[in-house]
C-alpha cells in the first residue's frame, strides 16, 4: 500500500473515532515460521466504537496475527498495544481489556451454557452476584437467556457461537477480536451474529477486529484492513478502498488486489 493510502486510512480512522487513542495498535509487526514469512511489517489501528474487518484469503496471515495479539505466539519484530499497554512490556496484564473469540470452538460440550460462562467469569475475578449478573446480561443480549441450563452439546453451531461471544464480553472488555467466527454457520445464523457484533461496536463503543474472508460480512461504513501473503495491501474505510482502487464494490476491490499480488 502506498504512503498516501496509509495516511488517508489513518486520518479516516481518526475522524471516525474522534481524538480517542486507538484501542488496538499494531505497528511494524513481522513473524516467521522458520524460513516462511507469515507477517511482514503489518501496521494498523482499531478505534473505539468501530467495526474493523480484517480481510484476507485463507492463508493470508490472519490467524497468525490473532495468535500474536493474544500472546499464543511471541512476536519477532514490531509492537502491539492494547488500550495503550505494550504487549511485550505489560505481558499478560495487557490482555485484560481484550475479549476473544477463536476460530475453533473452545466451549466444554459436557457443561451447561451457564457453567461454561461461570468458569470463564471466575478466571476474570468475577464472583457471586456480579458474576451471575454478567452472565445473565450477556446471554440476554445474545438471545440465549432461556438456554443457560442446557448442555452445550445440544446446541447448534450458531447458538454455540453466541455463547462464545457472550463469554468473551463477560468482563466488559474494550476490545473484541473474532477470528473467522461464522465459519460453518448457516446464512441466517451468520447474518444475526454479524449484525449483533456491529451493534456492539456502535452501541457500546467497543473496538471490534473481525477476521474474515467473506466480503458480505462487511458494511459500507466499516474500517477494513486487507491482508494478503502476510502484508497489508490496503486499509481505510470500505468506501475509501473502493474509491482508491476504482472498483465497483468491495468484493471487486478484494478480488483485484489479491489477484494482482498473486501474479
Amino acid at each position: 500500500m502506498s504512503k498516501t493510502s496509509r495516511k488517508t486510512a489513518k486520518s479516516g480512522a481518526k475522524s471516525n473515532g474522534s481524538e480517542q487513542a486507538p484501542a488496538l495498535s499494531v505497528s511494524g509487526l513481522s513473524f516467521s515460521y522458520g524460513a516462511v514469512h507469515a507477517l511482514d511489517d503489518v501496521s494498523f489501528e482499531v478505534m473505539p466504537g468501530r467495526f474493523t474487518g480484517l480481510l484476507g484469503p485463507n492463508g493470508a496471515g490472519k490467524t497468525t496475527l490473532f495468535a500474536l495479539i493474544t500472546r499464543l505466539l511471541s512476536q519477532d519484530r514490531g509492537r502491539i498495544e492494547i488500550a495503550s499497554r505494550d504487549l511485550v512490556r505489560a505481558g499478560s496484564a495487557a490482555l485484560a481489556p481484550l475479549g476473544i473469540v477463536f476460530q475453533q470452538p473452545t466451549l466444554d460440550l459436557d457443561l451447561t451454557v451457564g457453567q461454561n460462562l461461570a468458569y470463564f467469569a471466575s478466571l476474570h475475578g468475577l464472583s457471586g452476584a456480579a458474576r451471575e449478573l454478567a452472565i445473565a446480561r450477556e446471554l440476554e443480549r445474545m438471545d440465549m437467556g432461556a438456554r443457560s441450563g442446557e448442555r452445550v452439546r445440544v446446541l447448534n453451531g450458531g447458538h454455540r457461537r453466541r455463547v462464545e461471544i457472550a463469554r468473551a464480553l463477560l468482563h466488559d472488555p474494550s476490545v473484541l477480536i473474532l477470528d473467522e467466527p461464522t465459519v460453518g454457520l448457516d446464512v441466517p445464523s451468520r447474518a444475526a451474529i454479524v449484525a449483533h457484533v456491529h451493534a456492539l461496536a456502535r452501541d457500546r463503543g467497543l473496538a471490534v477486529l473481525w477476521a474474515t474472508h467473506l466480503i458480505d460480512e462487511i458494511e459500507a461504513g466499516d474500517d477494513i484492513v486487507l491482508l494478503h501473503r502476510g502484508r497489508v495491501v490496503e486499509q481505510g474505510t470500505a468506501g475509501q478502498v473502493v474509491k482508491r482502487t476504482g472498483a465497483k464494490d468491495l468484493g471487486d476491490a478484494f478480488d483485484g488486489l489479491t489477484r494482482e499480488i498473486s501474479l
